[in-house]
């Protein structure tokens, strides 16, 4: 295995812009849910006249789609991500919009269905006010306490934090906010780490789960990782996912 320096060195140097985490391959592994977002939303952009996508990332998703809808429409909050979306999305007719979930900039009842893989934090109330009557809303959300076994070896227990994103509360704010649940499930998917790069790496595209992460505040634990891992114990995480179907009712 190469050095811990040159490992981080090239974690640090590695474009973390977009959604895309190939660069992890023999690197790190994650065990994905069982229902397959990508897959299961083909069949629903095939059949919307107009989607709207929130927090798209680099569009990677929506890119993937071999159909899209006639009308469609993806908002991300940050820049470099705006722009990857643009090039990817652009040339199939998709409108980039920079904003925030929080101020939607679209009129009320504009989209047959809006999804979302991974929010930052669900905006219910505008989801459900851009929603026609009978309209869906479909999204993968990051569950609780996820990643949180990497997270709390750099910020110490976080007994608290661990009860957010909780998949009943959010049901119970998306029906106070007019929508109806149609579906949920959860999963918790094991995540494997086998070099410091691929640590640093994901602590710098992640920016939320390590908010204050420097190599020069943390490198003591990374430290530590590094030589468990260089021992051959990959470092073990889970991720925690949800499943959200919900419907805008009719009247």
């Amino acid at each position: 295995m190469r050095s811990f320096e040159d490992l981080v060195a090239q974690a640090q140097d590695t474009d973390v812009t977009g959604w895309d985490f190939s660069w992890l391959d023999g690197r790190a592994t994650e065990e994905r849910p069982p229902w397959g977002y990508a897959r299961h939303l083909q069949s629903l952009y095939a059949d919307a006249a107009s989607a709207l996508d929130l927090d798209t990332g680099g569009g990677e998703i929506v890119a993937a789609m071999p159909v899209l809808p006639a009308r469609m429409a993806v908002t991300e909050a940050w820049g470099p991500n705006v722009l990857r979306s643009q090039a990817a999305l652009g040339p199939r007719g998709v409108a980039v919009v920079r904003a925030s979930t929080d101020r939607l900039p679209f009129a009320d009842a504009s989209f047959d269905l809006v999804t979302s893989r991974h929010p930052v934090k669900p905006a219910w109330s505008q989801i459900a006010r851009v929603l026609r009557e009978d309209g869906r809303y479909v999204a993968q959300h990051v569950g609780p306490a996820s990643a949180f076994e990497l997270i709390e070896v750099f910020l110490g227990p976080l007994p608290r934090a661990r009860t957010a994103r909780d998949p009943q509360n959010e049901m119970k704010d998306a029906v106070a906010a007019g929508l109806q649940i149609t579906g949920l499930r959860t999963a918790r998917c094991r995540m494997e780490f086998h070099d410091i790069g691929a640590v640093v790496w994901i602590l710098r595209k992640c920016v939320w789960w390590v908010p204050d992460f420097s190599l020069e505040r943390y490198l003591p634990q990374l430290r530590d990782l590094d030589a468990s891992m260089r021992a051959g114990q990959p470092f073990v995480a889970h991720s925690s996912r949800t499943l959200i179907h919900a419907r805008h009712p009719a009247g």
